[in-house]
């Protein structure tokens, strides 16, 4: 008895031990592979994108007919390439002059702040001087700015993987079908992962277009008031809008800073505070959540938890894909039965109908 109970303990240590051998492997492949992972990340979750909008586009009648698959795709690629396109043009046309005016900003931004903080005493505004002096917020501008760099310059091999996934596509489901054990196996393989590819092409698709939009509604309220780079603010809040909670609140924040520093009143200021916060408040609450129907119930801490630790492995990057990650995972891991368990560990209540409603909907959308 006593041999049993020793042996089933060295079991739990051996388990463990090879537990916390393969998550450090994992974690360390993640940070030291981050220059192939990254693009081939971005690129898989653009695949989704491109046939999530192929099928919109192929349920469009067209003189009494849909559209054919082959234009549909055709249609989804230009479509997202032209999206790209804009979005690096953008950036690459103005980071020079955002580059230039960050230092310029950052000394105004800290004579603002020293001068409030100035009220409350002397002594109290030379330490604060020296605390803003030792932060340098125009290296951590600069810094994030170079991040952003580094994206751009990825864009090109993310391109190069787009091609030949969306080649494999088709014959992967057919190889995964073929190496299915029996013909009941097959036809599960091919039902799970056809429910798990229109949960991901539901979310991508949504996500992409209410962050299409807040970026085009910011943009509106910024030009008007005359906002240097109003532009380049408007795909960062299209691209903060992948971030849960600090994303709207940074698309709002970063603007509005901005905005202080550059102009002598502060109407601007508060018309962009205004005007953004009421857009990412109201697409983020009111109109995504009617889109998507019920919501995918995440938990919030494990939303933190995926942020803090995708950041940390891949920076800025990380921080764009680390909810499309683990939702990712959510919706496979709820269309599996052995994973299930998996899934409701990671919901916020354990209810997991939001995922098959996604389903039914799009079903429901393709009939």
């Amino acid at each position: 008895m006593e041999e049993a109970g020793l042996r089933q303990r060295v079991m739990m240590l051996e388990f463990w031990r090879d537990l916390l051998l393969v998550l450090t492997l994992a974690v360390t492949g993640l940070v030291y592979g981050s220059g192939f992972l990254v693009p081939l990340t971005f690129a898989a979750l653009v695949v989704v994108l491109l046939n999530a909008v192929a099928d919109r586009v192929s349920a469009i009648p067209l003189a009494g007919q849909f559209v054919p698959l082959w234009l549909a795709n055709v249609i989804g690629i230009l479509l997202v390439l032209f999206g790209f396109a804009v979005i690096a043009l953008i950036l690459s046309s103005q980071a020079d002059g955002v580059a230039e005016t960050i230092p310029r900003y950052a000394e105004r931004l800290e004579a603002i702040l020293a001068s409030l903080v100035s009220l409350v005493g002397e002594e109290n505004a030379l330490e604060v001087r020296q605390v803003l002096q030792e932060m340098d917020m125009s290296g951590w501008a600069l810094g994030a700015l170079g991040s952003a760099g580094g994206f751009l310059s990825g864009f090109l091999l993310v391109m190069l993987y787009i091609p030949f996934m969306m080649v494999e596509t088709g014959p992967m489901g057919r190889k995964l079908r073929i190496a299915a054990p029996n013909r009941r196996a097959a036809a599960e393989i091919s039902k799970i992962t056809r429910s798990i590819s229109r949960g991901l092409q539901r979310y991508i698709g949504v996500k992409t277009f209410v962050s299409l939009l807040t970026g085009l509604f910011s943009y509106a309220v910024m030009k008007p008031m005359g906002l240097d780079f109003a532009e380049t603010w408007a795909v960062l809040a299209f691209a903060l809008n992948f971030i849960p909670s600090i994303g709207s609140v940074l698309g709002v924040v970063l603007p509005a800073v901005v905005a202080l520093v550059q102009f002598d009143t502060v109407t601007p200021f508060l018309v962009i505070v205004l005007g953004c916060g009421t857009v990412q408040f109201s697409i983020g609450n009111i109109l995504e959540p009617a889109i998507f129907g019920r919501s995918l119930n995440l938990s919030p801490f494990l939303v933190i938890l995926a942020l803090t630790f995708w950041t940390a492995v891949w920076g800025v990057a990380g921080a764009l894909l680390s909810v499309p990650i683990m939702v990712g995972f959510l919706i496979v891991f709820a269309h599996i039965p052995c994973t299930q368990w998996l899934a409701i560990l990671m919901s916020g209540d354990g209810d997991l109908s939001g995922i098959r409603e996604m389903d039914g909907q799009e079903g429901a959308e393709r009939a």
